[in-house]
């Protein structure tokens, strides 16, 4: 499935014919069949099944050619959509790949969705299957995958990770046994295979839910901009505590990764004792973390050595002109992130101060075609342009009917949304706000008339504010006679952890 008209818009692919995802993996598989391609949390039994998974290039080779096989096996057809929602770990870069290489579509869902959100979002992509684990936590994310196709016609498989599964899940702990490598039919498509869709991903508008399709080529663009930005050398480490379900996620950890060469060590949640032991064990590369962790990583970045790169993602990038300067030894890049439309990497300045957006084409290294270009749009908010910036939604041709999409003006700059202030001489933008409309909550998105509608549906006497969230952006605080029974409605409704967690027991801490 082709993106039509994308390289044909202004801002899109300069041109046709690069990479896929799959062929950058294999290029780096025939080079270090032997090295150590993927490496799970340490402490991946604490929170999912199965001790920890290291696999060389050829052992994760033999997994994804595995996993695509049985994926075709079921009977899923070319540009097939495929559900992910897994823990940050080896089984998700996997299954991703896997994907890709079976001539699917991969649409990865944060994990902390639940059925509400997972049965809007997936209706809106036609998904055929859903991949996921049978536990995170205390959450069984595969009963909640078949209760959610339960409602979804669409929905004809659920395939998982793990122990105990539900009946009639298709069991995936066997790829990881393949000793021989096998054949996934090879998908006829035309055109270059760079400019079919790869992955779905989705924003929150104030309009609504968006599906964002993306290209290899534009997944490549994203990928390339932190790359480059952040220096990394051939086959060098990567460490990320972010998890590959959205854009910026894949941009980056995955995509440096795969241009890299090298080892991709992976980090679920944000557990600083074991974070700061990873850390202690990783050396040169880049260490990828949520921005607003730099201060509790702070100590655990010098462990690292100099020669690490650490790539802070700011999912509310309203905040990094406010942060604190840097002082660590190792180098530090800024990701800005403007919800799944785009994303900045920059370096620190001299003083450690963070710095603030070109106006016009970004990038040290600006590669033909200009993977990103800024502009400060006549209502204040920034708006992007560019090989990364997705022109169209999922599926192609849905900007054209009623569904919630994205602000694309005659010059093929998307609006984010984001308010900001420009400063023509210096050629710079300063992003002062986040999108009205919008509730940044611990990293995810919200439409706080959603909020309001799910809260009204579990007690109409309830009522919900969001406040400052010092590093987190905003936080939910609720109010109801009985904090307990709200909760316990909104989670049996199928609502996000982080709207329950508003409930909690007076003088519990918010754990979301």
């Amino acid at each position: 499935m082709i993106l039509q008209g994308d390289k044909d818009q202004p801002g899109g692919p300069a041109s046709a014919g690069g990479a896929t995802l799959d062929e950058l993996f294999r290029r780096a598989g025939v080079q270090s069949s032997g090295a150590l391609a993927l490496a799970d949390p340490p402490n991946r039994q604490d929170f999912t099944d199965h001790a920890p998974r290291r696999l060389t290039y050829a052992q994760a080779d033999r997994a994804i050619s595995a996993l695509a096989a049985k994926l075709c096996r079921l009977g899923l057809q070319t540009d097939t959509v495929v559900a992910i929602q897994l823990p940050n770990t080896v089984d998700a870069v996997i299954t991703l790949l896997a994907v890709l290489r079976a001539g699917m579509i991969a649409v990865p869902m944060p994990l902390l969705w639940r059925s509400h959100e997972l049965k809007t979002a997936l209706s809106k992509v036609g998904a055929k299957a859903i991949v996921t684990t049978a536990r995170v936590g205390a959450i069984a994310h595969a009963e909640l995958a078949m209760q959610v196709a339960a409602e979804l016609f669409p929905v004809r498989f659920i395939c998982a990770f793990g122990e105990d599964l539900p009946d009639g899940a298709v069991p995936l702990d066997d790829i990881f046994a393949a000793e021989q490598p096998s054949i996934a039919p090879r998908s006829l498509r035309a055109g270059h295979a760079a400019d079919h869709v790869a992955v779905v991903t989705f924003d929150v508008t104030p309009d609504g839910l968006v599906a964002a399709a993306r290209s290899h080529a534009q997944l490549m663009a994203g990928g390339s901009a932190v790359f480059l930005e952040a220096g990394a050398a051939r086959n060098a480490n990567i460490l990320s505590a972010i998890p590959p379900s959205s854009f910026a996620g894949l941009a980056a950890s995955v995509l440096p990764w795969l241009l890299d060469g090298g080892t991709l060590s992976l980090h679920h949640g944000f557990d600083p004792v074991t974070l700061f032991g990873q850390c202690q064990d990783h050396i040169g590369g880049m260490i990828v973390l949520p921005g607003p962790a730099l201060a509790a990583i702070g100590s655990a970045a010098s462990l690292a050595g100099a020669n690490t790169t650490i790539a802070a993602l700011w999912r509310s990038p309203e905040q990094l002109m406010s942060a604190p300067s840097w002082r660590g030894e190792c180098v530090l890049v800024d990701i800005a992130c403007f919800g799944e439309v785009g994303l900045v990497a920059m370096h620190r300045g001299p003083e450690g101060l963070p710095a603030e957006i070109p106006l016009g084409p970004v990038g040290r290294h600006n590669p033909a075609g200009a993977a990103l270009e800024t502009q400060r749009g006549k209502h204040g908010t920034l708006a992007l342009r560019g090989a990364m910036v997705p022109v169209h939604v999922f599926l192609p041709g849905a900007n054209h009917g009623f569904e919630p999409t994205y602000a694309v003006d005659e010059s093929g700059f998307v609006d984010t949304g984001f308010t900001c202030r420009g400063d023509p001489s210096a050629q710079r933008l300063i992003v002062t706000g986040p999108p009205g409309g919008i509730t940044i909550i611990g990293g995810y998105r919200f439409r706080p008339a959603e909020l309001e509608a799910q809260l009204a549906a579990a007690d109409p006497a309830a009522t919900l504010v969001a406040l400052p969230g010092g590093v987190m952006a905003q936080r939910l605080a609720g109010s109801a006679l009985d904090h307990i029974t709200v909760r316990d409605r909104l989670l049996e409704n199928g609502a996000n952890p982080l709207l329950a967690g508003a409930f909690r027991p007076r003088g519990q801490a918010n754990a979301a």
